[in-house]
């Protein structure tokens, strides 16, 4: 008995904290079918008629589609460059010795610590040297990268037992194998977890890529929102559209969530396939 109500009581929990957590979602979702003014009212939860041509509006008069494409395409290409830099650094820093691994690891480790701002001068600069300001290339360059990633995925390696790298060695593997096609499978949570957690920051990326890129063109979800819809946009006064265009961002990473939850929730809980 005591055993069921703490289960009851851990589950109301977990209910309530879901409900504050999504709340701000669905209000969003019901502020793009209201009207403006209806949007702003707080004490007005549903519609009183559901607004579609908000959304149309939204699709046919604003260049949102072009600015969530834009993200799309340097949120994946650099989560698949942070994937295979990630999973090289930290096959290197777990299965391979050297002299300095561990200095040099904790020497990585240690720039995880700097604010991000910290490094966007410099690598500013690098960029204006290179000519990649202004473009989508330098985009996905100066993101390619993850520090938090090499971290993830070389907890996950190091569980993985030094017998199983050793026998693909002595079966004739090299590194690059080893890594593919025996550690990357029995880790597959890990990497899924890495990769939608880093997809998810690069696409909701603001500040980095408003200082790097000045062309309309080459926007972000982020800065598109911020400047056409709210800064002096055709919307932007118009909250009920706002929160259209911010609920069509959103559906991508719901997606993308809806398809990768299981191996995702199985890498936060730190299972990465390995069996005794």
């Amino acid at each position: 008995m005591k055993k069921l109500m703490t289960n009851s009581l851990r589950h109301m929990i977990l209910c309530l904290i879901s409900i504050v957590m999504i709340f701000p979602l669905f209000w969003m979702v019901l502020g793009s079918l209201k009207t403006s003014k209806e949007a702003m009212n707080p004490e007005m939860i549903l519609p009183d008629v559901i607004h579609l041509e908000n959304i149309m509006d939204v699709f046919s008069n604003s260049p949102l589609l072009k600015y969530v494409l834009n993200s799309l395409i340097v949120a994946l290409v650099a989560t698949l460059i942070q994937i295979i830099t990630g999973a090289m650094l930290a096959y290197a820093f777990s299965f391979m010795k050297f002299k300095g691994r561990n200095i040099l690891f904790g020497i990585v480790m240690a720039t995880y610590m700097l604010p991000s701002c910290a490094t966007y001068i410099p690598a500013f600069v690098t960029l204006a040297k290179m000519g990649m300001l202004n473009s989508r290339i330098g985009l996905i360059i100066s993101q390619c990268v993850s520090i938090f990633g090499i971290f993830l995925l070389r907890t996950a390696f190091l569980q993985i037992p030094s017998e199983l790298i050793e026998a693909a060695k002595l079966d004739g593997a090299g590194h690059w194998k080893i890594l593919w096609k025996i550690v990357m499978p029995v880790t597959r949570s890990s990497f899924v977890t890495f990769g939608l957690m880093s997809f998810i920051s690069l696409y909701n990326n603001y500040m980095w890529p408003s200082l790097i890129t000045k062309d309309s063109d080459l926007y972000q979800v982020a800065q598109g929102l911020r400047s056409f819809f709210i800064d002096d946009g055709a919307f932007g006064t118009n909250w009920a559209k706002v929160m259209a265009g911010s609920t069509m961002i959103v559906i991508p990473l719901l997606i993308l969530f809806a398809f990768t939850q299981k191996w995702f929730i199985s890498g936060l809980a730190g299972d990465s396939g390995v069996k005794g």
